[in-house]
């Protein structure tokens, strides 16, 4: 009986390999900040939260021939934390193409440089950039009554001295006014600069920290002025802005913010056509149409003019300024801010036609309307996208992307996702981190990779075959690199930041929806910690916790593997053992055993033995003398020992009726190779054709995170296990994620790859006609 109750227990339930906790299921508060009345330990912003402000009065002017900016700023700071400052933190990062920058001495070069593929246009770049001075002078820095301030320039960051300490509820006005030489954003590479057109002598300019900003002071770390070496993006104070600038008078604008002045900058045409594009939602209306821009980009301008922009809770300013733009706008379905619809608009130049007409400003309204259905509404009336030198970069109510057709007209299918996607990325940082304000000169991911996983929801509702930029597989080498760094790492010290911060927060975030919450459940979750955050600063914690307060699932576990480890998924299917039910019925099992002895394969040498002739066959009189013995005949003493174990189970008060389950008992033995704790999706196929899918949680592992087993019952034979069988968990080997093991195809490419073919090129350009003597014309 002792022997048998173990194997009765295990048709309910089948123990894991045991061991003691292990750290990657240990719980996340010993390593998270303690809750506090400003962050709550549910991730909500708790009575005490609060942030301080900085409203800006800038006056700029854009020297279209010197390509210089300058400008001056009335900056109004308001301290709103529990604290007396001594000083203000100012950030300068403008001065990252200062001559004695640390970006210059330190650069960001990942894994150095690889001289053996140092081209011509490395080489210009390095010689315009060695050149190029591009420091922001500071020609002056008063109070509000004009006086100087005493201040010191600490790199890309400005201390400002009080002069006398800034109490909690208090405001302080300064003025300041700067200049600095623009860059040449082809061959200095950055953000911010312009773009030079041989051909017609013009310039495109993409303007972003340009003024001196506020740096953040916060609850967690106090100021963060960690100095800027091109990588951690930006940590900045949400404010109220008025911008006046002043540009050629031929010139068209985009900034952030509403446009405040149109009777003075725009003709009654352009005005009429705007308010055309106000009852759009299907196809963009030309404000400036192509024709009025090719006219522009021959004339030269007459003078100057002032546009005057207002945007209020934003947290920056950037613009563009051209005689080359062409503007088309149209009103996002389904939006309203302060009565009026959200405008989706793109700036472009001919150059960018026929893809950005086609795709643009529909690429602005589509990630607008999806990125809204899971956070919160669009709350700003304008959404920009600016084609430029910057290939892809983000700023309240406007954006930089940079993908453009060929010359001849036509583009190649990657181009077009590219240009699409790169909008819907760009477009959807006005939530992450425009809106809901994360630091990201400490974690990028916080804002990349929460974006690159909303625009991937985007992008799926854009058309049915997608085509991402980015390659899975490639993700997944990537994972299981040797020299990766945890995404928590700070942003300046990532090797690898595409798929440390977008690519992997995107897979992770993904599997937590698909695998692990599920759709509804993190939906919820997802939209609780974007609306609890909007228009104020989120920790890794407050995310950690809001998705596992509003979802009501620990998922310690998950933030550890994904976010705090460099553990990659790889799990295998080691073995899967098939037990079928001992009856102990001898009447069932003696005839069984013999079958299946009888079964057995049989050695070539039993075969051949099997041919020759036999003593009773030569003297067939022995048969009846030699002792004659069926090994599956049931004996009396069989019998009796099967009664007295039906006996035993009754009094155990075990329904016999057990022993005859008609089930097969199979054992699934998974190993953790790649040490991710990851749930585990199996497919199981049977030999009746049928198949059946399991999801087996991750907390399989919560006892010994390197081995694992599963027990499955079932009618049915088995005939092969797959884990992971869509292929949608990262898993790194995909060779030992079946049973039995196959064979799995892989390419060889004995050649360098083509250029993408262009279908459109050869639709359009048709070959040219050949000539009497053959050749094309």
């Amino acid at each position: 009986m002792r022997r048998l109750l173990p194997l009765l227990l295990a048709l309910t339930s089948f123990a894991a390999e045991t061991g003691s906790p292990v750290g990657k299921f240990q719980q996340l508060e010993t390593t998270l900040p303690s809750p506090s009345p400003q962050r709550l330990a549910t991730g909500a912003p708790g009575a005490g939260y609060w942030q301080n402000r900085a409203d800006y009065d800038i006056r700029a002017e854009l020297d279209d021939e010197k390509k210089t900016l300058s400008a001056e700023a009335t900056v109004t700071y308001h301290n709103t934390s529990p604290d007396a400052l001594e000083y203000l933190w100012v950030q300068l990062d403008q001065n990252y193409f200062a001559q004695g920058a640390d970006s210059r001495a330190a650069p960001n070069q990942k894994r150095g440089v690889d001289l053996k593929k140092f081209s011509y246009s490395a080489l210009d770049r390095l010689l315009a950039y060695q050149k190029y001075d591009g420091e922001l002078m500071i020609t002056r820095l008063t109070d509000a009554e004009g006086r100087g301030l005493p201040h010191a320039v600490v790199k890309t960051m400005l201390r400002l001295d009080l002069p006398k300490p800034l109490k909690p509820g208090e405001d302080f006005v300064f003025r300041i006014a700067w200049t600095y030489p623009i860059n040449d954003a082809k061959r200095i590479m950055a953000r911010t600069g312009y773009e030079f057109f041989k051909a017609d002598g013009n310039h495109i300019y993409t303007i972003a920290q340009w003024f001196p900003r506020m740096a953040a002071y916060t609850d967690y770390a106090g100021w963060i002025n960690k100095q800027f070496l091109g990588t951690g993006e930006f940590t900045l104070e949400f404010g109220d802005y008025k911008v006046a600038l002043t540009v050629p008078d031929d010139h068209v604008v985009a900034a952030t913010g509403l446009l405040k002045n149109p009777d003075e900058v725009l003709t009654p045409v352009q005005r009429e056509r705007l308010a055309q594009a106000r009852q759009e939602t299907k196809r963009p209306v030309f404000v400036v149409t192509p024709e009025e821009a090719k006219a522009a980009e021959k004339g030269r301008p007459k003078g100057k003019k002032t546009w005057r922009f207002e945007a209020g809770n934003v947290r920056d300013f950037a613009f563009a300024s051209s005689r080359k733009f062409i503007w088309d706008a149209m009103a996002v379905a389904g939006t309203q801010v302060d009565g009026q619809p959200v405008m989706a608009m793109s700036l472009y130049p001919k150059e960018g036609m026929p893809l950005w007409d086609k795709y643009s400003t529909h690429a602005v309204a589509h990630a607008i309307e999806v990125y809204s259905r899971h956070t919160f509404d669009y709350p700003y009336p304008v959404a920009w996208s600016v084609n430029g030198a910057i290939g892809g970069m983000e700023y309240p109510m406007i954006c930089f992307n940079g993908p453009r057709p060929e010359t001849d007209g036509t583009y190649p299918e990657r181009t077009k996702y590219a240009l699409i996607g790169v909008i819907i990325h760009e477009v959807g940082h006005n939530y992450f981190p425009m809106i809901v304000n994360s630091d990201e000169r400490q974690w990028t991911w916080m804002d990349e990779g929460l974006n690159s996983f909303l625009e991937s929801l985007a992008e799926a509702e854009w058309e049915d075959h997608w085509k991402p930029r980015r390659d899975s597989r490639g993700l997944i080498d990537y994972m299981r690199g040797k020299d990766r760094v945890a995404a928590m790492t700070n942003s300046e010290s990532i090797i690898d930041l595409g798929p440390n911060a977008y690519g992997q927060p995107t897979a992770a975030l993904t599997i937590l929806r698909e695998n692990v919450l599920g759709r509804e459940a993190f939906d919820h979750a997802f939209k609780t910690y974007a609306r609890r955050w909007m228009f104020k600063r989120p920790t890794p914690a407050d995310f950690f916790r809001t998705m596992e307060d509003a979802s009501g699932v620990d998922l310690d576990w998950f933030w550890r593997g994904w976010f705090y480890g460099v553990d990659h998924v790889d799990v295998s299917v080691d073995e899967v053992r098939w037990l079928q039910l001992d009856t102990r019925d001898p009447a069932v099992e003696k005839p069984k055993s013999k079958a299946e002895r009888e079964a057995l394969p049989k050695s070539l040498s039993k075969e051949r033995n099997a041919l020759l002739p036999k003593r009773v066959d030569r003297f067939p009189e022995l048969k009846d003398f030699y002792d004659g013995f069926d090994e599956a005949t049931v004996l009396p003493g069989d019998r009796k020992k099967y009664e007295a174990l039906l006996k035993e189970l009754e009094e155990a008060r075990i329904d016999p009726s057990l022993l005859r389950t008609k089930q097969n008992l199979y054992v699934f033995e998974l190993s953790n190779v790649g040490g991710l704790v990851t749930p585990v999706p199996l497919r199981l196929e049977y030999t009746d054709g049928s198949q059946e899918e399991l999801l087996l949680p991750a907390e399989i592992w919560r006892f010994n995170t390197e081995k694992t087993s599963k027990v499955h019952l079932t009618p049915k034979e088995l005939r092969s296990v797959t884990f992971d069988p869509r292929q949608e968990l990262m898993d790194a080997d995909v060779e030992n994620n079946f049973w039995p093991r196959r064979a799995v195809k892989t390419k060889l490419q004995l050649f360098k790859d083509e250029k993408p073919a262009n279908p459109m090129r050869e639709v359009t350009k048709p070959e040219p006609a050949a000539g009497k003597d053959g050749a094309k014309k």
